[in-house]
């Protein structure tokens, strides 16, 4: 059975719209940026990559565990 496909045709200012919208965001976060103290980016970057970190191994001693508890 074919699928029913209706495409409608794309607007082009949603092209445009999206695009002033991602400058807006750039700006935006320049703007938040300028409020902050000297490298609270850095430590941003630092503690996420932490978290992440610490998610990864507890990922791994999950599977870890449910390799062990499969054999």
């Amino acid at each position: 059975m074919a699928e029913k496909t209706t495409e409608r045709p794309r607007n082009p200012k949603i092209k445009e719209a999206h695009e002033h919208m991602r400058a807006a965001r750039e700006n935006m976060s320049k703007v938040a940026e300028s409020f902050l103290p000297e490298g609270v980016r850095e430590h941003q970057r630092a503690a996420r990559k932490e978290f992440l970190l610490g998610l990864r191994s507890l990922l791994d001693a999950a599977i870890d565990h449910t390799e062990r508890v499969s054999k």
